[in-house]
């Protein structure tokens, strides 16, 4: 296959540095983050770019507009829907919760009136996604620039794992993830790639 797939998580946000819960909520980037998405540009610039899709929330779209793309909105690329998780930390949650070993992951979100996604409705979502884009990878790299959640989870499920693998897929804002493929296997290239910055 002659492109890779290129996992883009957009850069900080006052959420994101503190560690809240960040899914529907549009919060924009903070001076840092759009200093890390600039940074992004020159490793995007030395692919050959078949095609770019981002989730349309404006943390997502500000990060691949100053990392030089002009990527098509896609509203499969938005980021896990937490519910009444919404906002919280994980210390917050697991205290709430009265579990101290809880993760998004493991346990899901909150049940009750607002009880968001599971991790496999996520995973519906993102395969819709790579089903999209497949066509576009014939002709050369594809971008999508999206957020930290969502991405590791369409990682674990272009690698044929199962969702809940994305637990240990580590990815920091404004990081570059590769996918590829080698003797017909879906593999990792380079993961959490951190671009040069001043």
């Amino acid at each position: 296959m002659p492109g890779r797939l290129v996992l883009v998580r957009h850069g900080e946000t006052e959420w994101s540095a503190t560690g809240r819960h960040t899914g529907r909520t549009d919060v924009p980037l903070t001076d840092r983050g759009e200093a890390q998405a600039r940074s992004l540009r020159p490793a995007l610039e030395q692919m050959t770019v078949a095609g770019s899709w981002c989730s349309p929330l404006a943390r997502a779209r500000r990060t691949a507009e100053l990392a030089g793309l002009t990527p098509e909105p896609d509203a499969d690329l938005l980021e896990w829907d937490y519910g009444g998780w919404e906002g919280l930390t994980t210390p917050e949650i697991r205290e709430r919760t009265g579990d101290a070993a809880w993760t998004v992951f493991r346990d899901g979100v909150v049940p009750g009136a607002t009880p968001g996604e599971t991790v496999e409705e996520v995973s519906a979502r993102a395969s819709r996604v790579l089903a999209r884009v497949e066509p576009s990878l014939a002709e050369g790299d594809v971008v999508l620039v999206a957020h930290g959640h969502l991405l590791r989870i369409l990682a674990a499920t272009r690698l044929r794992q199962e969702p809940r693998f994305a637990a240990h897929l580590l990815l920091e804002p404004a990081t570059l993830c590769l996918l590829d493929e080698e003797h017909g296997l879906p593999v990792v290239r380079g993961w959490n790639i951190e671009p040069p910055r001043d």
